[in-house]
């Protein structure tokens, strides 16, 4: 058995004053999870989500959430936003000093770990800690900002991903994520190349027949392409 296809969006593109509304509406559209893109200003040059902003629209669904922690200080700031509501943690391999204590301290708060490579980052340097993982996110543009261009020369890094967790055994229990310029016309590629939850921010915000058709269509798109 390998993991199922999800449709995740990224609440980057909303417009902040009206997060909450969008939290429901992707809710009532069947998304999988809901990503929080959390930016330092340092890590990266943007600022966005601190905790109590994600507290107050926990909730407001019961669909996941996860916390992508584009920040140089993950073991500060994870317990926050496990306090916060976030099932997910996902951390950067570039930002992590002592990657595998930092994996560790996550699950000791109570979330699930995930570690994150950046697109010249090789997947080699998350060989030893697959088994502290439930998430490997393969970034398709640099992170920083919303709707950037997807990478597509990721698509071999992707499928190499895949095989490691195949590899250790591990297909049933760790997912691949791929974020970056996700949308109809890419989503595939990512798919076929072995991830199978997908994050969309805005392809779907953008998708003139709404949100419901857009995660219907992305979700058929991966489907039909995925390779386990």
């Amino acid at each position: 058995m390998t993991r199922p296809i999800q449709i995740a969006p990224s609440v980057l593109p909303v417009d902040f004053s009206k997060l909450g509304e969008a939290v429901v509406a992707l809710d009532e559209a069947g998304v999988d999870l809901i990503q929080w893109d959390v930016m330092d200003g340092q890590f990266v040059p943007n600022l966005t989500f601190g905790p109590d902003v994600i507290a107050s629209t926990r909730s407001l669904t019961k669909v996941p959430f996860e916390a992508h922690l584009m920040v140089l200080t993950p073991d500060v700031m994870a317990k926050r936003y496990v306090e916060a509501g976030c099932q997910r943690l996902i951390v950067h391999v570039e930002a992590c000093t002592h990657l595998h204590r930092t994996l560790g301290n996550i699950r000791e708060l109570g979330a699930t770990a995930a570690v994150a490579l950046n697109p010249s980052t090789p997947p080699s340097e998350i060989a030893h800690v697959l088994d502290l993982v439930d998430l490997v996110l393969v970034m398709t543009v640099n992170p920083g900002f919303g709707g950037q261009s997807y990478i597509s020369t990721m698509e071999p890094k992707i499928r190499e991903v895949r095989n490691m967790i195949r590899n250790a055994g591990l297909d049933d229990v760790v997912d691949l994520e791929v974020d970056g310029g996700i949308g109809p016309n890419t989503i595939a590629g990512a798919a076929k190349a072995g991830a199978n939850v997908l994050i969309a921010g805005s392809a779907l915000f953008k998708e003139p027949k709404g949100l419901k058709h857009a995660v219907t269509q992305l979700r058929a798109a991966a489907t039909a392409a995925f390779t386990a």
